[in-house]
C-alpha cells in the first residue's frame, strides 16, 4: 500500500491536515500525521522516524514550516515535500535563517514559562488570510501552546541530500518570506510556486491531494536502508 506521512509545523496539530489525509485515503492511501511537540527538534524528527520505520513501503513524507525542519533529518522516504518549509544545511536552524516574518513574530506571545502562543487575531491573517473565513477560524481554534527552542535545533542528518525531494514555494506567504523559500527551494530536486498562503492544506488542500499523488510510486518500492550508518 501506498504510503503518506504529513508533518504539520509549530503550534499546529495533525487535525490541521485532516482533510488531506481524508482526501488521500479515498483511493486507499494509508497516511500517518504524527504529533509533534516533543521538546525539542531531536525528539520530533525521532517521532516520525518511528512513524516512518513501522510502514511497510518507503512512504512519501511532507513537512510544513517547522516540519520541513523535521523532515530533512529523517531516514527511509521514498520522495520528501517541503511545503513553505525549511530545507536545512549543516549547522542551520530555522531561527537561524530568519525564518519568521515580523508579521509572524508580532502575532507570538510569550508565557513565563518560556513557551508561546499565537494572537488568534493576528495568526488568523498571517497564517490563514487566503482561506474561507470559517477554515480559517477552525484552524486558529486548533493552534496550541508551543514549548521553546525547537525552532533553534539544527538537524544531525540532511535527508535531501540523498533522496528526491520537491518544495512547493507559497507565493503569497505571510509568515515566511517567498524569497527565502525560493532560496531553500534551490536545494530541491524539483520545484513548485502555488499562489497561496502559508497555509494551503487549510484553504487549498485539494492541491496538497493533488501533488501528493501524483508523486505516490505507482509500485511498491523495496524499504531502503539508507545511509543507516553514517550520520551528516
Amino acid at each position: 500500500m501506498a504510503a503518506v506521512v504529513l508533518v504539520h509545523g509549530l503550534y499546529h496539530r495533525p487535525e490541521h491536515f485532516s482533510v488531506v489525509a481524508e482526501g488521500l485515503r479515498t483511493d486507499g492511501t494509508e497516511v500517518a500525521v504524527p504529533e509533534l511537540h516533543r521538546g525539542s527538534l531531536a525528539a520530533d524528527t525521532a517521532a516520525v522516524q518511528a512513524v516512518i520505520d513501522a510502514l511497510p513501503e518507503p512512504p512519501v513524507v511532507l513537512g510544513h514550516s517547522y516540519g520541513g525542519a523535521v523532515i530533512t533529518g529523517i531516514r527511509g522516504a521514498a520522495h520528501l515535500v517541503y511545503l513553505a518549509a525549511f530545507v536545512l544545511d549543516a549547522g542551520e536552524s530555522a531561527a537561524s535563517l530568519g525564518g519568521a516574518s515580523q508579521q509572524l513574530t508580532d502575532a507570538i506571545v510569550a508565557a513565563p514559562d518560556g513557551s508561546t502562543t499565537l494572537h488568534p487575531g493576528l495568526a488568523i491573517d498571517t497564517l490563514y488570510g487566503d482561506c474561507p473565513e470559517p477554515l480559517a477560524a477552525r484552524a486558529v481554534g486548533l493552534l496550541r501552546a508551543q514549548g521553546p527552542g525547537c525552532g533553534r535545533g539544527v538537524p544531525q542528518h540532511h535527508s535531501w541530500k540523498k533522496t528526491t525531494s520537491t518544495y512547493v514555494i507559497c507565493a503569497q506567504d505571510r509568515a515566511i518570506d517567498p524569497g527565502l523559500q525560493r532560496t531553500m527551494a534551490a536545494r530541491c530536486t524539483d520545484v513548485r510556486e502555488w499562489q497561496t498562503g502559508h497555509s494551503p492544506f487549510v484553504g487549498q488542500p485539494d492541491l496538497i491531494v493533488k501533488l501528493l499523488r501524483e508523486l505516490l510510486p505507482t509500485r511498491s518500492a523495496p524499504r531502503r536502508n539508507q545511509d543507516a550508518t553514517t550520520v551528516r
